[in-house]
Order: structure tokens, then C-alpha cells, then sequence
């Protein structure tokens, strides 16, 4: 079987060979209504129980959407902001919302204290999701180490995988990640310990193996039944330098959020661009847009209207639009974007203190 490590630095470089490597479905928007930007433009490429999800959605019936917070850094990436949006999708069509602050994962793997862990969450982490449009007044909140009905889960859980399994899906074995793996596990089924519905995990290809893992924990339990849970995928953002993945280990062509817009400004000027190399030719052919970092980044994440990213399209494919001018568009609106998510970050830091935590005995 193919191994996606979700702790390590492989990146799934064919989608839709990754897709077929493990019988994942392809993402359906007609399945789900008035789909968001990054599902509409095939952003969101494949999904697992999709139909569940459509079925609970269309017959009101109850169903969750869960995602966790690994606080372990100062700043996140789009890769969280595609989390969020989708979120917050399934969260307007009435999902029940969990977000987990993955103290304990923080802990075990990437050795940040649980003391740590909660002051990024409340100080940055939390607020971040919250200017990115999750709604706290329908979230519930929870972390890992608070919850002793996860704790509990995770012990039952561990009795249900064989090391070999866990090395066929991860490719590793260190006690700190199978706690880690198994915990996650917990964090995911943790909506149906009460009631079992249908839940969906919004996540980037790398998390895989903890889907998979919970699905195939889920179908060994006997007398504890839970519904299988439901994934979405979405692509990677792709670094500015035309690499699969925006990475920290190569900062002049990856983003942060938050980021100074001029900052941001500069390494967009930098960026691979599909423009020709004489403006006359540029005019005679066009841009290669599929090699346009700077578009795709438009397209995933700075243009909202379906019309107006078409008229872009359109002027920049038939050599009207220039590279430069195209980015000085993306620059102006990364700005924008910057201070409206520094804004709002601000805004939701006031709003921590009336956030619904999940109360344990």
C-alpha cells in the first residue's frame, strides 16, 4: 500500500494518481449546494463518504463537521484558511461544529508544552479561525488533554490496530506518533460518543492515514458503532517559485497569514509567471497560465466573483493583460486581505472570553 506520512515532508505530487492509489472519490459539487469558491474551481478534489453527508444534508438531518488546532507555530498558512472555508460551508448548512486544540498531539510530536499550546491557541490560533469565518457562536471548543472521554477512547482504540497496520499506513512507528495518530482518531469520532451521526474532515492529502485510520477502526468495533467518517481534500497552495507546497524552509516564495502586505507584495513580483519573454510575444500568444503561480494563487484565494476571475482569464490568456499587471491585481488585493485578516484577528481576540468550551467532569 502507498504511505502519505502526515508528520513528514513528502508532498502528493499527482492528485489524481494519489486519488487512485487510494480508492478515494472524486469531489462531487453537485452533490452539495451552492458549493464555496475552492470547491466550485476544483480546489476541493476528492472526498471520501461524500453521499452521507449529501443525504443529512438534504433530509435536516444531523450531522457534524470537525477540525483541530496543532498550535505549534506563531503563524499558519492557506492550507488553514481552506480548512476554515470549508468549515464554515458545512457550518451554514447545519453542521454541528467541533474544533479541537491538539495540545497533547503538540506534546507528544513536535515536544510544545501543553502550556505553550494554550496560550498560541487563545492568543492567535483561535482568533486566526475566527477572522477566517468560522462562526464561535456555533462552534464547540475543546482540548485534547481536557477531554477524558478522548483519553478513554484512545486506550479502547489502541487495542484495535496491529503495528503492522499502523506501518502500512504511516511508515513510522514512534510510540509519540502512534499516541499521537490514535488520539486524532478519538478527536474525530469524539461528535457520536453520545449520538452516532455522520461527520466530514475537511483536510489537506497529508492527513489521509488518520481518515483511513478511523474508518477502519470504526468498521472492528462491535459493540460501540459509530458511521464511518467522511472526508474532503483539498489541494496544496503551491509555493510562489512553482514547488508543490507553499514551505517555511523556503520563505521568499511562501506566504504566511498573517503576512505585511509589502512583504507579500515583493515575492509576488517574484513569483514564477507565465508571461512570454518579449512583451510581443506575450501579445501574440498569451500567457501559459497553467505555469502562472500568481493566478492559481488569484484563483484559490484572492478572487471570489466567478465572473471576474473569468475576465481575468480571458485578458491575461490572449496576451491583453501583461504578468506585471496581473500581479500588481494580486498585489492589491493581498493587501487587502492582509489588513482585513489582521482586523479581524483583533476583533475576535475580544470575543475569546465568551467562546463555548466543552465543559468535562
Amino acid at each position: 500500500m502507498k504511505k502519505i506520512d502526515p508528520y513528514g515532508s513528502e508532498l502528493v505530487k499527482d492528485y489524481g494518481k494519489f486519488s487512485t492509489d487510494f480508492h478515494l472519490e472524486k469531489f462531487d459539487a453537485s452533490l452539495f449546494p451552492k458549493p464555496n469558491r475552492i470547491m466550485k474551481r476544483g480546489v476541493v478534489f476528492s472526498g471520501i463518504g461524500q453521499k452521507a453527508i449529501s443525504d443529512a444534508i438534504k433530509l435536516k438531518k444531523r450531522f457534524y463537521v470537525l477540525s483541530g488546532i496543532m498550535p505549534t507555530a506563531d503563524k499558519i498558512h492557506f492550507g488553514n484558511k481552506m480548512v476554515v472555508e470549508n468549515i464554515a460551508y458545512f457550518q451554514k448548512l447545519g453542521a454541528e461544529t467541533y474544533i479541537l486544540i491538539a495540545d497533547l498531539e503538540a506534546e507528544a510530536t513536535r515536544g510544545v508544552s501543553l502550556e505553550q499550546a494554550r496560550k498560541r491557541a487563545f492568543d492567535f490560533h483561535i482568533p486566526a479561525y475566527i477572522a477566517l469565518g468560522l462562526d464561535p457562536k456555533k462552534t464547540k471548543f475543546y482540548f485534547q488533554s481536557e477531554n477524558s472521554d478522548v483519553m478513554k477512547a484512545t486506550s479502547l482504540f489502541s487495542r484495535k490496530v496491529t503495528l503492522n497496520q499502523f506501518l502500512a499506513l504511516y511508515g513510522n512507528a514512534e510510540p509519540s506518533r502512534i499516541l499521537g495518530a490514535l488520539t486524532q482518531v478519538a478527536d474525530i469520532l469524539y461528535p457520536q460518543f453520545k449520538e452516532r451521526m455522520p461527520g466530514i474532515i475537511p483536510v489537506g492529502p497529508d492527513q489521509l492515514p488518520h481518515i483511513l485510520l478511523a474508518r477502519d477502526i470504526v468498521s472492528k468495533m462491535k459493540t460501540e458503532k459509530f458511521f464511518a467518517p467522511s472526508a474532503v481534500f483539498h489541494k496544496y497552495t503551491p509555493s510562489l517559485d512553482g514547488s508543490i507546497k507553499m514551505s517555511k524552509s523556503k520563505p521568499e516564495s511562501c506566504i504566511e497569514l498573517p503576512e505585511d502586505p509589502k512583504s507579500v507584495c515583493k515575492k509576488i513580483k517574484r513569483a514564477l509567471s507565465g508571461g512570454r519573454d518579449t512583451l510581443e510575444e506575450h501579445r501574440k500568444l498569451g500567457a501559459v497560465i497553467e505555469k502562472d503561480m500568481v493566478f492559481e494563487l488569484m484563483k484559490q484565494h484572492l478572487v471570489e466573483d466567478d465572473k471576474e476571475l473569468n475576465k481575468i482569464y480571458k485578458k491575461y490568456k490572449s496576451g491583453k493583460m501583461t504578468s506585471g499587471e496581473l500581479k500588481e491585481i494580486a498585489c492589491a488585493r493581498m493587501e487587502d486581505f492582509m489588513n482585513n485578516l489582521v482586523k479581524g484577528i483583533e476583533k475576535a481576540k475580544k470575543q475569546v472570553g465568551s467562546l463555548k468550551f466543552v465543559k468535562f467532569k
